[in-house]
């Protein structure tokens, strides 16, 4: 049984300077650090993950997450799913930036049974928690083989 609320802690810390990388993790895998740094397009170094690499990557992991959960309850048999995605920082209408759009194309591999497969790419897509939690308008192209 799943009990909410529910909370995740995560800790991060930096040296100053734009130039210094800085180590971010989960507290549930403390050994697990992430090395993350400020990206060239925002005239950092570079050699870590940015903080927009982590956001997509927390949208498509959880895409992933949600469609692994539909599916087993539902019972397709599939041999893989992948995601590629494309994460667009623009400026808002008064001027700040932010994350305006991602387009994530799905592939889901080895599917049994293609018309669940689109019914469970759907329903997915509209009950991912961390995609229903951003403002970040969303765009999906679903290929099932």
């Amino acid at each position: 049984m799943i009990t909410y609320p529910m909370t995740f802690k995560v800790s991060s810390k930096s040296n100053s300077g734009i130039n210094s990388q800085w180590s971010t993790q989960a507290q549930a895998y403390p050994s697990a650090a992430i090395q993350m740094a400020i990206p060239p397009e925002f005239e950092g170094p570079g050699h870590g993950y940015s903080p927009e690499d982590i956001y997509a990557i927390a949208l498509q992991n959880c895409f992933i997450a949600t469609f692994k959960v539909f599916a087993e309850k539902s019972k397709l048999q599939f041999n893989s799913v992948q995601i590629e995605s494309d994460l667009i920082v623009d400026r808002d209408e008064k001027g700040r930036p932010w994350m305006s759009k991602i387009l994530m194309r799905v592939t889901v591999l080895g599917v049994a049974n293609s018309d669940t497969a689109k019914r469970i790419l759907e329903k997915t897509s509209q009950n991912c928690m961390i995609l229903n939690s951003v403002k970040t308008e969303k765009e999906f192209t679903f290929e099932i083989q």
